[in-house]
């Protein structure tokens, strides 16, 4: 009994991280798509990949809406050149949410001219199926260290 009680506590253990492990890839899939999505301006799979309920408000304080945010990148009023993430983490705050948070170099073009911002991000996904899509996104700009 002693050697079955720490084995059944192995396996458990062992089980639990191969099921967090499962939803992390279909996320970082889910999201390095998105990523090259806005990169190659495909709005069929941008279309596919954001919620219908989208809001993604920017560092600069605008907020778009789906719609609002396909139209800006295929009018290029806002191109996304390179994303590179320095922290990507998943969180599951409740059944089929996911909230992504971390840090990155933004290489952007935009009206005003290209700018590389580092900046620290929240984004949400919800599970629709069996599809994450991409529901919110909140970002700042990080001021550089002295």
């Amino acid at each position: 009994m002693k050697f079955f009680t720490p084995l059944l506590v192995a396996l458990f253990t062992l089980t639990l991280q191969a099921e967090d492990a499962a939803p992390i890839a279909a996320l970082e899939a889910a999201d390095d798509a998105r990523v090259a999505a806005m990169k190659a301006v495909d709005a069929g799979q941008l279309g596919e990949l954001l919620a219908d309920d989208l809001r993604y408000s920017h560092s600069s304080g605008v907020v778009d809406t789906k719609a609002s945010f396909i139209a800006a990148l295929t009018e290029r009023k806002l191109t996304y050149r390179d994303i590179r993430y320095e922290e990507r983490q998943f969180t599951f705050p409740a059944p089929g949410v996911a909230l992504m948070a971390g840090r990155a170099e933004f290489h952007l073009s935009t009206a005003q001219g290209d700018i590389t911002p580092k900046m620290a991000f929240l984004g949400v996904w919800k599970r629709e199926g069996e599809q994450w899509r991409f529901v919110a996104w909140q970002s700042c700009k990080l001021e550089p260290k002295p």
